[in-house]
């Protein structure tokens, strides 16, 4: 079983998780011409038609979108666990997913694209990141609001919610934007990062990071593109990063969705 990725993504982080809490054994792979548009590598798009991470190959099923694939790891290995027996406890935990997917991770991605991919200097710059530090912060008092008095989101033990969120505030930390000091958020962030599947996965995050030191190059000569879609067009452009993605455009080094094949 194959897990077409990127270590930064957190929807592919999501995904590690769950295989490695249910010691699921997987190899990973990044996709050849990621970033590269039409020059992405035909295995990659053959699982991924919109030229996505992550995608997973089991056999010969093919499956692209995180929470697609979250939900097939839970059907197929039902053990242990990951999403509550209560219906309400299990529609609650997909909707903070989906908060995570969409709006959270909307602005750890903007903050990207200005503080590795170059996109904005000086003023605009200040501006976006202020902008972005605001809604990170508030998201977390969401967050925390949540997770209440409860050791994890799912209530007794670390589940769907659990694993949906701590790539984001892990993003948001390698920003220097972190839970607060002795909140319920800030000790919950620990607990989960002290999972061998969560350590492990923050680990490969972090040490590929090293690799993105040229990709701002890159984007300049338009030999790599950022894909804006939906939640992060939307937020770049409410957060003040308009004059971002009409340069991205003028520039051709952002991209959008593919048409499928």
């Amino acid at each position: 079983m194959i897990l077409f990725e990127h270590p930064l993504s957190p929807y592919a982080q999501k995904n590690k998780i769950a295989l490695r809490e249910k010691n699921v054994p997987f190899e990973l792979k990044l996709p050849m011409g990621i970033g590269a548009g039409a020059g992405m590598a035909s295995d990659f798009t053959s699982a991924s038609p919109r030229g996505e991470v992550p995608a997973l190959v089991d056999g010969d099923t093919r499956i692209f979108d995180s929470t697609i694939i979250l939900e097939y790891i839970e059907e197929k290995w039902p053990t242990p666990p990951l999403l509550p027996r209560d219906p309400a406890l299990r529609a609650r935990a997909r909707m903070i997913e989906d908060a995570m997917d969409t709006h959270y991770e909307a602005i750890n991605w903007g903050l990207g694209e200005i503080r590795f991919m170059g996109r904005a200097k000086g003023e605009l710059a200040a501006k976006i990141e202020a902008r972005a530090a605001q809604q990170v912060a508030a998201w977390q008092r969401w967050l925390e609001k949540q997770l209440g008095n409860a050791d994890w989101f799912g209530g007794a033990s670390f589940g769907w919610a659990d694993l949906s969120v701590i790539p984001y505030i892990n993003g948001s930390a390698g920003f220097g934007l972190t839970p607060v000091a002795g909140s319920k958020l800030a000790a919950w962030a620990a607990r989960a990062n002290a999972r061998p599947s969560v350590a492990q996965t923050a680990a490969e995050a972090t040490a590929s990071i090293a690799g993105m030191s040229g990709v701002s190059d890159l984007i300049e000569k338009g030999l790599f593109k950022r894909e804006y879609r939906d939640h992060r067009l939307e937020w770049m452009i409410k957060s003040g990063g308009l004059q971002v993605v009409l340069d991205g455009l003028a520039k051709d080094n952002i991209r959008f969705s593919p048409e499928f094949e």
